[in-house]
């Protein structure tokens, strides 16, 4: 499977070594968007929306000679969209939320070009064990969490306190590469 190159409108490690993984030709763009909830959002349209924002941000400063490839993920329980973490204390408030049970995890995978825009939402199911005071002190404790949605990485340490995934582990990971390939191929081929 032959790709064309791409940007990535994107500073994830774990995306790049998730493109590495298929053998996509990328290069890193760098870019920021607001990526503030707005009122009465739904989940699934936050993430869409971000994940465009991003491409459309890289599209803008690329050599727009080829596709920009942007996404967003979220972790969702209880209709309530878990980010990052900003604190220690804000990470235990997540964890404890997501002990004993199950969550999502969206990504929305979004590619631009000079004749269109696309979009596709992926969506998995993960069930934590419930976990301990000291589970979570550990956990904190590693720094794993801080920079990721929902304050865990499913590729990491947290491994160990998944019970159960129903979808794709590179989606929740941050980048679904199945959705990933069926999109650029579509760009590749020069469907609108």
């Amino acid at each position: 499977m032959i790709l064309s190159p791409i940007y990535l409108a994107s500073t994830s490690p774990r995306r790049s070594e998730l493109l590495r993984q298929i053998k996509v030709d990328f290069q890193v763009l760098r870019v920021s968007v607001d990526e503030s909830v707005q009122a009465e959002e739904s989940a699934e349209s936050y993430v869409k929306r971000v994940a465009s924002m991003k491409a459309e941000a890289g599209w803008q400063v690329s050599l727009k000679d080829r596709p920009v490839l942007a996404a967003d993920t979220s972790v969702v329980i209880d209709g309530h969209i878990l980010g990052k973490p900003e604190t220690d204390s804000e990470a235990r408030r997540m964890l404890s939320m997501l002990s004993g049970r199950c969550h999502q995890v969206m990504t929305a995978v979004a590619v631009q070009n000079a004749l269109s825009s696309h979009c596709l939402l992926q969506v998995n199911e993960v069930t934590f064990s419930a976990l301990s005071e000291a589970d979570i002190d550990w956990y904190i404790a590693s720094g794993e969490g801080h920079d990721k949605a929902g304050g865990y990485a499913v590729q990491g340490l947290a491994a160990v306190f998944i019970h159960h995934i129903n979808g794709s582990y590179s989606g929740i990971m941050g980048l679904p590469l199945f959705e990933t390939v069926q999109l650029l191929r579509q760009v590749n081929s020069g469907e609108q």
